[in-house]
């Protein structure tokens, strides 16, 4: 059986001080160059960082469906519950979207509805995408991908409708009988 000298574990842990200081130092010089070295292990390989999407997706068709006058529960079933809505502007609600990707640019917009007692007055809002720019956008694996139609044909509608057809209910006979037992009322008088 081996028994370390104690000269030997003293000249161990010596060595993993002088390592420990000189990494530490080594780290305070250049922290950030070599946190970035580290993080990407040289370039090569980087980290997974998840999606964030954050508030309200509001597309353009959504803002061209508003229309001046409309009450604040019709804007409100198009394009959703505002994310801000201020006690000290109440006739003002805000939907602010953003959604960060690795290796993406950061995408952020925001729309402000505001009303004149309870009817829309005007809206504000950035460059917003269609429903289908917005989507496509999202999924970066399938670039240049057809987007399939969104509208069904009136052909396609006859096939779901013959294919899907529910089977015809078989006429009812006579009642069902009454039940054998008999209960007393619910309430006495």
């Amino acid at each position: 059986m081996f028994i370390p000298s104690p000269l030997r574990i003293r000249t161990f842990g010596a060595t993993v001080v002088a390592v420990s200081a000189l990494l530490a130092l080594s780290a305070c010089s250049s922290a950030g160059k070599v946190g970035e070295a580290v993080s990407s292990l040289g370039g090569v390989l980087t980290p997974y960082k998840s999606d964030v999407l954050q508030g309200n997706v509001v597309t353009r068709e959504q803002v061209q469906a508003l229309q001046i006058g409309m009450p604040r529960e019709q804007v409100r079933s198009i394009l959703g519950t505002p994310l801000l809505v201020s006690a000290f502007h109440a006739d003002r609600w805000d939907y602010v979207f953003g959604f960060r990707r690795q290796g993406q640019p950061p995408q952020q917009r925001k729309v402000t509805v505001f009303f004149k007692r309870e009817a829309l007055e005007r809206v504000q809002a950035d460059e917003l995408p269609s429903e289908q720019e917005f989507v496509s956008s999202l999924d970066v694996r399938r670039q240049g991908a057809k987007v399939p139609p969104l509208v069904a044909t009136e052909a396609e509608l006859k096939a779901f409708a013959t294919k899907n057809r529910q089977p015809a209910e078989p006429e009812k006979s006579a009642p069902a009988a009454a039940p054998a037992a008999s209960y007393p009322p619910l309430e006495s008088r």
